[in-house]
């Protein structure tokens, strides 16, 4: 190891990787200072006793940076009004996490003096490049401790076996060992059964937003949400703050089995990996948004649109948040949200977001023009020169080929 370096901060969860991460710092950097930074992005009860544990392990201090306004303002609803999902199913809730929490670190380090950043993060993970490359964006010339690719340690049963070895105290054991990542937009769950896609997911045993869709409540919740430019701004009538909008929506779609999701998913360095995610409020909300946009968007732009969500959730769920192509999507994105203001009603009902009804002063939508019954704006005869020239390539095909059969 390096004896140069003499103080690290380190992105501290006080979850397993990084509770065993200070001591081992200390042990292997000539006990070097070790400052420890927990972002706050809506863990809530994970925090509790935080500076005492981190203190109690070895670390001088401990900062807790209440990211949650920022969380949802700069990083949740810029993708969710983009419509970004990760292989068509994941909400990125761990994915944009990551640049919020390491932006802020890198600034802690600065401020510190710090020869070093650490992060707990594995080697096989997608979380390692989403915070590197944070780090790099705003501290280039700031050496990366990464423990996980440099320690002896292979796995998190060996990782408890560090933790005992050294007093440190633990809110998991062997049996509920799983890698979980919360937040206020999710909660992710991976391994130990879950590992093999084989298995059904324990629900009753592993939720904690939410219930199951088959235990939620027999009768419907309904609930409107206004939106103004594509950000969602108020409940029931009700203006709310941005954090308060999700957790309220995390209320409601928790209570009604609402955004489980179970994936097998490509990872960013090549692997497949099986995790179960709970997204209550983020499922609400991503399907009332695009219900808006289908009156509030013209055809082209909705189909062009489509195309940068895959694009964006691409590059959120591979940590590229902070580089100019993701700046300039936001810049499309923003420009199609300019009239996506309006009120969307929902009917939720175990695990499902039914439309109930959508509104909006910049509606595109004619009930004039798409009537069943008589109206004197549509001339259907129009249609039948419409469909001879949209047609006659293939009709000119045809032709050609029943010439060259002859």
């Amino acid at each position: 190891m390096e004896s140069k370096i003499k103080k690290v901060v380190l992105a501290y969860s006080g979850g397993l990787d990084t509770s065993i991460i200070i001591p081992w710092l200390k042990e292997n950097y000539d006990g070097c200072e070790v400052i420890a930074v927990s972002g706050d992005v809506g863990q809530k009860s994970e925090l509790d006793g935080l500076e005492e544990k981190a203190k109690k392990t070895g670390a001088s201090k401990l900062y807790i940076l209440d990211l949650k306004k920022e969380f949802v303002e700069d990083y949740i609803f810029p993708t969710m009004k983009a419509g970004a999902v990760y292989e068509n199913k994941y909400l990125l809730g761990t994915s944009f996490a990551r640049p919020v929490i390491a932006k802020r670190i890198v600034e802690i380090a600065k401020k510190e003096g710090a020869d070093a950043i650490c992060h707990g993060c594995t080697g096989k993970g997608n979380d390692q490049v989403r915070f590197e490359l944070a780090i790099k964006a705003f501290a280039p010339e700031m050496q990366i401790i990464a423990p996980w690719r440099i320690w002896d340690i292979k796995s998190r049963d060996e990782e408890i076996d560090y933790a005992e070895a050294h007093n440190i105290p633990l809110k998991i054991n062997r049996e509920t060992n799983y890698s979980k990542d919360k937040n206020i937009w999710h909660l992710s769950h991976e391994g130990l059964d879950l590992e093999d896609p084989a298995n059904e997911p324990d629900y009753d045993k592993i939720l904690e937003l939410g219930v199951s869709p088959w235990k939620a409540p027999d009768e419907p919740t309904y609930i409107s949400i206004h939106f103004e430019k594509g950000i969602p701004t108020a409940i029931d009538g009700k203006e709310m703050d941005a954090v308060s909008i999700v957790e309220k929506l995390n209320e409601v779609g928790g209570k009604n089995g609402v955004g489980l999701v179970d994936m097998v998913e490509n990872r960013l360095v090549g692997m497949k990996s099986r995790g179960v995610y709970e997204t209550p409020g983020g499922t609400i909300l991503y399907a009332a948004h695009e219900l808006l946009e289908s009156i509030c968007l013209d055809k082209a732009t909705f189909h062009y649109k489509q195309l940068v969500a895959v694009k964006y959730g691409e590059m959120v769920y591979d940590g590229q948040w902070f580089t100019p192509l993701r700046e300039a999507l936001d810049a499309f994105v923003d420009k199609t949200q300019e009239n996506v203001t309006g009120d969307v009603k929902l009917k939720i009902y175990k695990g499902n977001v039914i439309n109930a009804g959508i509104s909006s002063p910049h509606s595109l939508y004619s009930e004039d023009i798409a009537t069943f019954g008589e109206d004197d704006c549509y001339n259907q005869m129009d249609s039948q020169g419409f469909i001879n020239l949209f047609g006659l390539p293939i009709k000119v095909k045809a032709l050609l080929d029943s010439k060259k059969l002859k």
